[in-house]
């Protein structure tokens, strides 16, 4: 099988979905399938030329939009040359490219929506929204519609995608997502880490690892680690991530007020061994987002067997609460704040368990060779409805608890 992922750039600061890329590609490379990539970057920018990928990069592009007629004339010249085409997002010109160039054309393509059909972006963005709205009636609707199958990394994503924009009318499917196995060696990679940053060296790290941007509620964090730092003077915030220079400013004020700070660290994105020993050095992981359809450094901090405290608003929350493998709270510093003290509180046995509990959660739901192999089996399936006549609404699960005592249940 040969597939194409298309997606509007490769560089690795814009998140999730081209990560999500890279983590399959081994796996599905494993089960005969070759990958490559097509992208709008420009061919010599480094994260193309460094990339271990098969990269087709079509820009530089101009637009916020990523409006770039050379992708589209190379879809509509090569997507024969593939077995299924992989859309990763939307609202970029990217996805209508894709649309265009395979209509009425014998090889399918799926969407994976990656979170951006989560409503809410419509409540914190509405004039954005109504932008959106407009264009969705002209592309992504279309492309959506059009699509062999509308891929969702969970349920809940699933569900809260369904009531965004209207009309919505598609194939769904839940594909799952995944990360690799991180690396075990936890005593080296501590170590190393602990290396580059030595003021770190003996404190109790409350570890965020990720884009630092506004939906990622790092704020709620701050405030809510201002609330339980005098239960340890050893507790300590590491905000792990690249973050613009505005919103950093903004997070380090709220610190100062707070008296935080000579608790808080900055270390900027990490990568490789570095990455992988903050997760090891790390009492505790924390991602109080307001939208997260999966969370790839949730995943990984359950791989190495690091507890998550995330919010309701992180899409997989749960199944992590229900396999006792972290708690969750609302996307508020009060529901964050709950999450710490309730961590904090418990018994050192029963945090042992979570740490037991955390690698078994990855191991089930979340190891990379699961995810490719449904995605495998779905692109290799034969539909018995034709995209546009799926059924687009189904009944929503029924809600659960927000929180769980370690190593218990929701």
């Amino acid at each position: 099988m040969k597939l194409l992922h298309v997606i509007p750039s490769i560089n690795p600061a814009g998140g999730g979905p081209i990560e999500g890329i890279r983590q399959l590609r081994q796996p599905l490379r494993e089960r005969g399938a070759e990958i490559d990539v097509c992208c709008g970057d420009a061919p010599d920018a480094p994260f193309v030329r460094a990339s271990e990928m098969n990269v087709v990069a079509l820009g530089p592009t101009s637009t916020k939009y990523g409006f770039n007629r050379r992708m589209l004339a190379w879809l509509r010249a090569h997507a024969a040359d593939y077995d299924a085409v992989l859309v990763e997002g939307l609202w970029q010109f990217h996805a209508l490219a894709a649309c265009l160039a395979l209509r009425g054309g014998k090889v399918p393509y799926f969407v994976f929506t990656h979170g951006m059909l989560d409503p809410w972006f419509r409540e914190r963005y509405p004039l954005k929204h109504l932008k959106k709205s407009l264009y969705w009636l002209l592309g992504d609707y279309w492309v959506l519609r059009g699509a062999r199958a509308v891929l969702f990394t969970c349920e809940e994503e699933q569900r809260r995608s369904r009531n965004a924009f209207w009309p919505y009318r598609c194939r769904e499917l839940v594909a799952g997502y995944g990360t690799a196995q991180p690396p075990t060696a936890a005593a080296p990679l501590r170590e190393g880490f602990l290396a580059a940053f030595p003021a770190l060296r003996g404190k109790r790290i409350v570890l965020f690892l990720g884009r630092i941007h506004e939906k990622k509620g790092c704020d709620l964090l701050v405030e809510a680690f201002a609330g339980v730092a005098g239960a340890d003077p050893r507790l300590h915030l590491v905000l792990a991530g690249p973050v613009d220079a505005a919103l950093r400013e903004r997070l380090a004020r709220q610190a100062e007020r707070l008296g935080l700070a000579q608790r808080l660290s900055w270390t900027g994105m990490l990568s490789g061994d570095l990455k992988w020993g903050a997760y090891h050095a790390a009492e505790v992981f924390s991602l109080p987002s307001h939208q997260e359809n999966f969370g790839v450094a949730v995943a990984e901090a359950l791989g190495c067997g690091v507890p998550v405290l995330i919010s309701d608003k992180v899409n997989i929350w749960r199944e992590i609460v229900a396999d006792g493998a972290g708690l969750a709270g609302a996307d508020t510093a009060a529901g964050t704040g709950a999450c710490l003290r309730q961590w904090l509180q418990a018994e050192p046995a029963a945090q042992a368990r979570m740490r037991v509990q955390a690698r078994d959660c990855f191991q089930r739901r979340y190891e990379v060779r699961q995810s490719a192999q449904r995605l495998l089996d779905i692109v290799g399936e034969r539909p018995s409805l034709a995209p546009a006549d799926a059924a687009a609404a189904r009944p929503a699960p029924a809600s659960a608890a927000t929180s769980a005592t370690p190593g218990g249940t929701p």
